[in-house]
């Protein structure tokens, strides 16, 4: 099941620049686009779509005041697109998924993405949370002459280091030639969570949350490390620890 999409905003370019960017990625699917918050508010209730990409600063209804207008239970997921930095508590405040700063590149909006498939199966689809591709069960790592076998379930972090990435395993941690990115893509967002532009954590392994002042927050893990968690992260990360004791179908 793919993840259905509208775009909204006023200028053509723009959509066309979220249009060519989303046509890369397998999962999700174009099923609309509006240059007006008035004709988007009518197109999300009649398309019902799972995500929405919404400009900002609109002629006439703004697309703060469109997302609003929606009732919570018809909200869709939302990614906001401004060329200001001024609206990120309306963005908090509305469970925004993220806000990007225009011009958005390519890198960022692939996180964007991300983020949207993580808090996917939370939204009322949980037929969909396998989610496209097969997830994997083990990740392969060149130790010397030898390649280990890492069982997935058996990874508690995963942390970036440049073109690397450090996996983190009973006690264990072993460096993988691989982007955070790519192996966000491989992994079951029922179980693992992004938190940070540079950490993923397994869901199960968070035993405290704590809410900081500037809507960032620190985990502590069962084996006691402490991790930041980023406030443009926290809405979905929130929702998925709230159906961690949901049983996937």
């Amino acid at each position: 099941m793919n993840i259905r999409v509208v775009i909204i905003d006023d200028e053509p370019l723009a959509r066309l620049a979220v249009k060519v960017r989303l046509a890369r990625r397998d999962a999700f699917e174009l099923v609309g686009e509006f240059g007006d918050g008035a004709s988007a508010y009518e197109g999300i209730v009649a398309l019902k779509p799972d995500l929405v990409f919404v400009d900002v600063e609109m002629p006439g209804k703004s697309g703060l005041d469109m997302l609003a207008a929606l009732p919570p239970a018809q909200r869709p997921m939302a990614i906001l697109l401004t060329a200001y930095d001024g609206f990120a508590l309306q963005a908090f405040e509305l469970a925004a998924l993220d806000y990007l700063l225009k011009p958005v590149d390519d890198e960022r909006f692939d996180e964007a993405l991300d983020r949207a498939q993580q808090a996917f199966p939370y939204r009322g689809h949980a037929r969909a949370a396998a989610l496209v591709s097969p997830k994997a069960r083990t990740f392969s790592v060149r130790v010397g002459s030898r390649t280990v076998l890492v069982p997935v379930a058996e990874v508690e972090r995963i942390e970036a280091d440049g073109d690397y990435a450090s996996l983190y395993a009973n006690g264990k941690t072993w460096l993988v030639r691989e982007r955070l990115h790519n192996l966000a893509m491989q992994l079951d967002p029922r179980q693992f969570h992004r938190v940070h532009r540079s950490s993923i954590v397994r869901l199960d392994m968070i035993a405290e949350l704590r809410s900081l002042t500037n809507r960032d927050a620190m985990l502590r893990l069962r084996d006691g490390s402490v991790l930041r968690a980023s406030r443009s992260y926290m809405p979905a990360l929130t929702e998925a620890l709230q159906h961690l004791d949901k049983k996937p179908e």
